[in-house]
């Protein structure tokens, strides 16, 4: 009885101090969407950010891609969702692969406004009016950094909305050699009380001629905002600037808050379209 006892100890003990079975380890990826490049800005005084993303088929081969530049398109503004969108493409062939380059702003309310003469504007916003060097930054420093790391094709897209639009629409107007195409959406053209809106004639009369894009788009703001983008419409059907095409959306559908992400692929499918996608309608 003793040894049977003692026997059923050890047995005990030695179950105790056997290893339990270990699980699986779970195996954990980090998802990679793209990639990070910081520049020495002389236009800004200071180390600024961009991102890229890549479409798939980059690494399999030599082909070169459109780039299309978001404005506010830091990781924490609109450069994700705008990504998804071409990456939606590469599933679909909706439009044409493209590399997208996300330029993030730090003060955007300085950074994608020009000097305005209204005092509510100026009280309102303070440090504004630094457009001239933020589109310095982007022409003479993040675009010739892009086509020396990245494949690009030499066309190029501009694309922002509300005072990232505002900032597309008066590069159109003001410096139209800057990129090939434009997508302002929502833009903030109540801005200086609307002034860069009433001087759009002027500015298309003098445009030189040259193929360009221009992708117009409002929600169902009023006032101002409103009034703004129609007298843009109105100039572009009055002057028809030479090799310009342009299209406008009028969405009284959506809000401020909404229409950027929906007029964003209608924009991009325009813009970038795919002539094998086409065909097939």
């Amino acid at each position: 009885m003793r040894i049977f006892f003692f026997c059923t100890l050890l047995l005990a003990a030695a179950c105790a101090s056997a290893p339990e079975p270990q699980s699986a380890t779970p195996t954990v990826e980090p998802i990679v969407i793209g990639e990070s490049r910081h520049i020495e800005s002389e236009a800004l005084g200071q180390t600024r950010t961009y991102n890229v993303w890549l479409p798939p088929s980059y690494d399999e081969g030599d082909a070169s891609y459109p780039a299309l530049y978001v404005m506010d398109g830091g990781l924490q503004q609109d450069f994700h969702h705008i990504s998804g969108l071409a990456q939606l493409s590469t599933i679909t062939g909706m439009f044409r692969e493209i590399i997208l380059v996300g330029v993030e702003t730090v003060d955007r309310r300085a950074e994608l406004t020009s000097p305005s003469s209204d005092p509510l504007d100026k009280q309102d916003f303070p440090t504004h009016g630094n457009a001239a060097a933020f589109r310095a930054f982007l022409s003479n420093e993040v675009m010739p950094d892009v086509a020396s790391h990245y494949r690009v094709s030499g066309e190029t897209a501009l694309m922002g909305e509300s005072f990232a639009g505002l900032f597309v629409l008066e590069t159109f107007l003001t410096a139209p050699d800057t990129v090939d195409s434009y997508i302002a959406i929502s833009p903030s053209v109540w801005w200086d009380k609307a002034a860069l809106a009433k001087a759009s004639n002027e500015y298309m009369r003098t445009m030189p001629e040259k193929e360009r894009k221009l992708y117009l788009a409002i929600a169902n703001e009023d006032g101002l905002m409103r009034e703004g983008v129609l007298d843009v419409v109105k100039a572009l059907k009055k002057e028809k600037v030479p090799g310009l095409a342009w299209t406008f959306s009028d969405r009284p559908d959506l809000k401020h808050s909404s229409i950027y992400h929906r007029e964003a692929l209608e924009a991009m499918l325009w813009t970038f379209a795919n002539p094998d996608e086409e065909k097939t309608h």
